[in-house]
């Protein structure tokens, strides 16, 4: 054959795939993060942060209205205002507790492909968490309803790049005393990654470890000896932990379960309005409640975070993607790394719609997440209107950038047949390299391939309908329900999870407690 018929007879198996599928292996899970990171501050000004936290919470203290963990600390040796509820911890309090703290913790999944390790030079990202709305292009926005729940638990099961579960939205047509068990439920059985337990008082709590330990098919002390599930503990800043969370973390470190502790610190109304005085906060009541799990059971795992922002002084909302959140995360990444602990951070946006203003913020606030060394990188997409909204478009845009980071956490190969000594010796000065046996024999998977991206040429892109990516995006997220995959399950498990929920909603279900 002719070199000029081998070569378009090449390039057209090129184009037109050679009959073959491409089969591109990639692996999102496990992430080491590649990224160096960056500081915000020098090292002696974070040593002051840790230092003013610590006069802080000894000389100023936090308010915290549990009496159950008030007497944690007086055990400790904490002083006591049972009068106005706050607690004065020193220093010695919280050198015990960063030294039980766990630098490693491994989260137990349903499935040992699906288990996650946390630690400092770690990367896991959960999806957008906690809003009381869902909206998509075709039924708009709305309160968070349960199949709305259930669609983002099988976004969230669908996507390797989101290693753990977030809180995702709020099914608010389920009563509060029956919510946790459809939330549990749909997380056990449409996943088989490590699920979002709320810490809404003990009762829930407790139902919660009990639909997860037997649906895993654990002793109890199996479920005790490794985390199977973790929960969020926001402080109420400034200084205070409320019911609720005090409960929250004690009851998770009994059981051996991940707190997740994190001050939403929004510098200039519940913070100060400067980075520096909003992380001493934030550093003081992360503090404070990484002692209060220690105290409750030492060695529990925990991971040091924070939600650090600002807001529109002009209107008091709350701003995400901002520079100083990148500075505050920057910040809290030497403060991790100052203690030991692994690093929740959070990226987000304050847009109302999934736009350019949301794209730009999100990925503003990812990259700080990134370069501070973040191990949890909670919001990572799908976040709108400061969490006031799951958007499933922005959800499917969003996962498109954090599958590109992935790709950034693999090594890229430089061995001898890379360097490619055959091809350059192939094509000829003024050449091209399509047709060569180097690029034939790597094309179908060399390259990372877009999940929403469209590489079209514009003729082509118009008679494909002229779809925008967020328009296109739709189209992904609807596929992935219409094809409603389940992980593989015990029936008798499944079963036995039903019986347990119809028993207890028949019995009025379980309380929050506040």
């Amino acid at each position: 054959m002719a070199a000029g018929r081998r070569g378009r007879t090449r390039r057209r198996e090129l184009r037109d795939g050679g009959g073959e599928t491409p089969t591109r292996a990639v692996d999102y899970t496990n992430l080491v993060t590649p990224f160096p990171v960056m500081k915000a501050f020098s090292d002696d000004r974070i040593e002051a942060i840790h230092e003013a936290a610590l006069d802080l919470l000894e000389t100023q203290g936090m308010k915290i209205l549990l009496p159950e963990a008030r007497q944690f600390f007086r055990q400790a040796g904490a002083r006591i205002d049972e009068d106005s509820q706050m607690v004065r911890i020193g220093r010695d309090i919280i050198a015990a507790a960063l030294a039980t703290a766990p630098r490693r913790v491994t989260m137990r999944a349903g499935a040992p492909t699906r288990d996650v390790v946390l630690e400092l030079g770690r990367l896991v990202f959960q999806p957008g968490g906690g809003t009381p709305h869902a909206t998509d292009r075709l039924r708009g926005r709305r309160p968070g309803l349960g199949r709305d729940f259930r669609e983002a638990v099988q976004l969230t099961e669908h996507f390797d790049v989101f290693h753990m579960f977030s809180a995702l939205l709020e099914p608010q047509d389920i009563d509060l005393t029956l919510r946790h068990y459809f939330m549990i439920e749909a997380q056990l059985t449409l996943s088989d990654k490590v699920p979002f337990v709320y810490a809404r008082g003990r009762p829930q709590v407790l139902d919660s470890f009990e639909m997860v330990r037997d649906f895993r098919g654990l002793s109890d002390d199996d479920f005790r000896a490794e985390p199977w599930s973790s929960t969020v503990i926001n402080t109420n800043s400034p200084r205070t932990i409320d019911i609720p969370m005090a409960q929250g973390l004690i009851d998770f470190a009994q059981h051996g379960q991940l707190s997740i502790i994190t001050p939403f610190t929004l510098m200039g109304a519940m913070a100060p309005i400067t980075v520096a005085g909003a992380m001493v906060l934030s550093h003081a009541e992360a503090l404070a409640a990484i002692a209060l799990a220690q105290l409750a059971r030492p060695g529990a795992p925990v991971v040091y975070g924070t939600f650090t922002s600002n807001v529109d002084m002009k209107s008091g909302s709350p701003a995400f993607g901002t520079p100083e959140q990148f500075t505050a995360s920057l910040a809290a990444g030497q403060l991790a790394r100052h203690i030991g602990l692994p690093l929740r951070n959070a990226s987000g946006s304050a847009a109302n719609i999934a736009d350019a203003q949301g794209a730009n913020e999100t990925q503003f606030a990812l990259w700080g997440n990134l370069l501070a060394g973040t191990t949890i990188v909670i919001h990572a997409a799908g976040w709108l209107e400061g969490g006031l909204t799951l958007s499933y478009e922005k959800l499917v845009t969003d996962t498109e950038v954090l599958q590109m980071v992935a790709e950034l956490c693999t090594a890229t190969p430089a061995g001898d047949a890379d360097l490619a000594r055959d091809a350059l010796a192939e094509v000829d000065p003024g050449g091209h390299f399509f047709a060569a046996a180097h690029t034939m024999a790597r094309y179908r998977t060399q390259f990372y391939t877009p999940l929403v991206g469209d590489w079209t040429n514009h003729g082509t892109w118009e008679e494909n309908g002229a779809l925008t990516a967020t328009e296109r995006a739709t189209g992904i997220w609807e596929g992935i329900l219409a094809a409603n995959r389940h992980p593989d399950l015990d029936p008798a498990r499944v079963a036995a999870l039903h019986a347990f929920i119809a028993k207890r909603t028949a019995e009025g279900g379980a309380p929050p407690e506040s």
